[in-house]
């Protein structure tokens, strides 16, 4: 699978497009999703949350859990 990025305007680069159609959100990420999931890790209300994964992926892994997509090497 090719790796995924996006310019500075949040679109995503070339190699993205089956990237994202495979994923089951069909799109890549904005930035301020992945702020708003730091902001909330950050703040009051996530004091007892230790030791945890969070995956701001829009399902990508669990697609590569089930088979749906390839794992990269």
């Amino acid at each position: 699978m090719a790796a995924c990025a996006m310019n500075a305007s949040s679109v995503p680069l070339a190699g993205c497009g089956a990237v994202m159609e495979a994923s089951p959100a069909k799109r890549m990420a904005p930035p301020e999703k992945i702020a708003e999931a730091a902001a909330f890790l950050l703040g009051p209300t996530a004091g007892f949350i230790t030791g945890s994964d969070l995956l701001i992926d829009g399902g990508v892994i669990a697609a590569m859990r089930a088979g749906k997509l390839p794992v990269p090497a």
